[in-house]
């Protein structure tokens, strides 16, 4: 299973559209806090939509409950202080939970987490002129670029709402 971890996220809006691509990768969410708002906050609700019933996630009050709780066999950081590309990151093996943290959207991760993996740090590649990408945009990134390399393992690949070949009828009618 994929885990996407968010160290202290500060934009609910940002939380809440994380939450709904949790739940359409099928990865689990970890929200390590404090945080600056509470998670049942009705932007939360409403950026999640009707999605947040069948997210899996669990908040945790500070990073070493986190580590405690799930003892990540490897935890991938994402920071603009990577020396690797994220696509560099190998992700079919043999382990079965990966783990992906980012950090807040003013401070990103704090030194001591960053230097206690300093092997699993991977960046962004970006213009020199930007200090980084909106947390959620940055989430959504790294996390295709993951399931890219599943193959996509277990999600739909083709339309399953309005049902299959669903463009073909409606351009033949």
């Amino acid at each position: 299973m994929n885990h996407i971890v968010l160290f202290h996220p500060e934009i609910p809006q940002n939380t809440g559209n994380i939450m709904r691509t949790a739940m359409a990768i099928e990865a689990k969410l970890h929200i390590i806090g404090p945080l600056p708002f509470a998670l049942n906050d009705q932007t939360i609700k409403r950026t999640g939509l009707d999605y947040i019933e069948h997210l899996k996630y669990q908040y945790y009050d500070d990073y070493d409950q986190f580590i405690a709780i799930n003892k990540p066999a490897q935890l991938n950081l994402i920071s603009r202080y990577g020396d690797h590309i994220y696509t560099a990151m190998k992700v079919t093996d043999s382990i079965t939970n990966h783990y992906f943290m980012f950090g807040s959207e003013s401070s990103g991760l704090t030194e001591a987490i960053l230097a206690a993996h300093r092997q699993s740090i991977y960046r962004i590649p970006m213009s020199i002129l930007a200090r980084s990408l909106n947390l959620s945009n940055a989430v959504a990134l790294v996390m295709y670029e993951v399931l890219r390399q599943q193959n996509f393992r277990g999600l739909a690949t083709q339309e399953v709402l309005k049902g299959d070949r669903f463009l073909d009828k409606k351009i033949n009618q």
